[in-house]
């Protein structure tokens, strides 16, 4: 069997650079890569892109941890983000405090931040972008 690597790539309708600074900011993410669509190689077929899109994310990839993520703007406007949750797991409940309130900036909690009987800390929350994020801190065994 091939060893595979899945990585989750967002689409984010126009408002990438944005999603990105955001997590820079509320997550530390470090974009290791970003391409507007005026600066490809090949630029897309006619049509394919809504006007004033040139200068949107063609692609970007930025890490979050060890983790790395992938994203782009896509070819229209308008994200559409549902039947996923991110789900970042961190050693403290300290650490948990701090990335979910700074996704939750802006965004929706849909469980907040309490004990549960798997961990000492756990929490929902969908952000500013329509990302469901699910914070865990990992129980010590």
């Amino acid at each position: 069997m091939t060893k595979a690597l899945i990585q989750p790539y967002l689409m984010f309708g126009g408002r990438c650079k944005e999603a990105l600074e955001f997590y820079r900011t509320a997550l530390g993410a470090q974009i290791d890569m970003l391409m507007r669509y005026k600066d490809s190689p090949e630029p897309p077929p006619p049509g394919m892109l809504p006007p004033g899109f040139e200068n949107k994310v063609m692609h970007a990839s930025f890490r979050i941890g060890d983790n790395i993520l992938m994203a782009s703007d896509g070819c229209e406007k308008g994200q559409h983000f549902s039947g996923f949750s991110l789900s970042i797991s961190v050693a403290t409940e300290v650490e948990a405090d701090q990335f979910f309130t700074a996704l939750s900036d802006g965004g929706q909690v849909e469980m907040p931040l309490a004990k549960t009987f798997w961990s000492p800390r756990f929490g929902m929350l969908t952000d500013r972008f329509g990302i469901s994020w699910m914070i865990n801190v990992v129980a010590a065994e």
